[in-house]
């Protein structure tokens, strides 16, 4: 390479490209500068540094479109800034969403779209835990595809279609899990530190459903599965045309694996056990959109009806408002497991056929608590059996060797007796416990047909749940409930003294 200017007339473009656009530059910073030396107010500044930064961006963009080694279109251009700008806040919720994002998440709204049923979310910052930033999924939807294939909440989807999803968005990730139905999409699933194996998927069009219902004996067991205009009259329905026709004395509401939904879904459905009084409270910046939210002053359950609310990680949002509101208002006794920790605000804002989404506020429960990032925390703590490193190299095995699905295959109305009998032969060859691989088997066989309303034999959170209220302890335990206010000043004093 020749370094010697006056032999090269290329040299001599390059040196006044670069002056032209570093002195367009200077021109867009003088006012900045005679800003700062001049005694003004800082919001003056700060309203003189913005006028500055939108001079640069438009020096920069118009100096890419013009001296760019290729031709660049303007319009991937101006989506890469978007998508920059929405990335530079660390919020997986806010982002900029193109014609056919727009498209999809009106798809949602309606409650209707190609897919495989998987509620994903993605780390903008490197993990604590230092895993790659790979896509979590937060919820499978029930009945659906994903929910069927074995894909669990706290799963990581480490590939789709041979792609790392660390160097995907989950926009993107979401584009490729989306499609046409009748079509496959493979991916490959990380669970705990040593367990990951391939699945297939075959897309649906996913009708979110939204409410699931029966009676346990008296107690009424209402399961929703995500937060719509439908879930409070479908809820309502189930009240009324089964749990009091059937005089039921006790109600449990399943809010496991709900990502959430719609906010005002979550005050209805909140208002069907609160009368009235707060059930959250919008905090955001502009102190006009500030708002609180109560409760109507009628209830449909009655206050003598003893209610427990399940909930797991996959809990979210809207599942947390409704938790949070009747937890915090000593409504409902909370068992399962922490729940997920979404407690913010997401608006939707067009920008022609493409548009974004930002988060605009974070809710409060009614003790003022905000739960984003930390979740609620159950009354009682109850987790399914969890498995040993040793365990996953076992279960690696028993996957790879596609045993369980066999023998689904072959008996897909298995009693409880050859369930015994399998995982009792699976013991013996695979070194599992045997409660861990009854509840494989049981997964297995649910998964291949529509799924029952609950099940009793092998759920041990909902054990839980319906022996604390057959065993007459439940008001005792309301005695003791604390609100996440009290909780959390509790463990920031525990924090202070160790």
């Amino acid at each position: 390479m020749d370094l010697n200017i006056k032999k090269s007339p290329f040299k001599w473009v390059w040196f006044v490209s670069t002056a032209v656009f570093c002195a367009l530059l200077i021109f867009a910073l003088i006012p900045g500068a005679a800003a700062q030396s001049n005694p003004s107010t800082a919001a003056t500044n700060t309203q003189t540094q913005i006028r500055n930064f939108f001079n640069i961006i438009q020096t920069t963009y118009d100096f890419i479109l013009r001296s760019y080694v290729d031709e660049v279109e303007p319009h991937a251009l101006y989506e890469g800034l978007m998508n920059g700008m929405f990335s530079s806040l660390g919020d997986p919720y806010s982002v900029y969403l193109t014609e056919s994002d727009m498209s999809d998440l009106s798809d949602t709204t309606v409650g209707s779209f190609g897919g495989i049923g998987l509620n994903i979310t993605k780390a903008t910052t490197p993990r604590p835990d230092g895993k790659p930033m790979w896509v979590e999924v937060a919820s499978p939807i029930e009945d659906t595809p994903g929910w069927r294939a074995g894909i669990n909440p706290g799963d990581f989807i480490t590939e789709v279609n041979g792609i790392p999803t660390e160097t995907l968005t989950m926009d993107e990730v979401l584009g490729m899990l989306r499609g046409t139905p009748g079509e496959s999409v493979r991916l490959v699933i990380r669970r705990g530190e040593r367990l990951e194996f391939p699945v297939t998927i075959i897309r649906a069009i996913i009708e979110v459903p939204t409410v699931k219902h029966a009676m346990i004996g008296r107690t009424g067991y209402l399961k929703l599965l995500t937060f719509t205009p439908m879930t409070t009259d479908r809820a309502r329905d189930a009240i009324i045309n089964d749990f009091q026709v059937n005089n039921y004395n006790s109600l449990i509401l399943d809010l496991r694996n709900n990502y959430g939904g719609r906010l005002d879904a979550a005050i209805e459905i909140s208002n069907l056990f609160l009368d009235g009084g707060l059930v959250v409270r919008i905090r955001s910046r502009i102190r006009s959109e500030n708002r609180d939210f109560n409760a109507n002053r009628s209830t449909l359950v009655p206050a003598n009806i003893p209610v427990i609310v399940l909930m797991n990680r996959g809990s979210a949002s809207a599942s947390e408002i409704v938790a949070g509101a009747l937890k915090d208002r000593g409504r409902a006794y909370l068992v399962g497991e922490n729940s997920f920790g979404k407690g913010s605000v997401q608006q939707v804002y067009p920008l022609g056929s493409a548009g974004f989404k930002l988060t605009t506020a974070r809710y409060y429960t009614p003790s003022d608590v905000s739960i984003d990032k930390v979740g609620i925390p159950p009354d009682r703590e109850i987790k399914f059996p969890e498995y040993t490193e040793d365990d996953a190299v076992h279960i690696n095995q028993l996957i790879n060797a596609n045993r369980i699905p066999e023998f689904v295959s072959r008996n897909p109305q298995a009693a409880s007796a050859q369930i015994e009998s399998f995982a009792q032969e699976l013991n013996r060859e695979y070194s599992l416990n045997l409660p861990l691989l009854r509840r494989l088997i049981r997964n297995e066989l649910n998964r291949t047909v529509i799924a029952p309303v609950y099940d009793l034999e092998y759920d041990v959170q909902l054990q839980e749940a319906v022996n604390i209220l057959r065993s007459g302890d439940y008001s005792n335990l309301m005695r003791n409930v604390r609100t996440l206010r009290v909780l959390r000043d509790e463990a920031e004093r525990a924090a202070l003294t160790s």
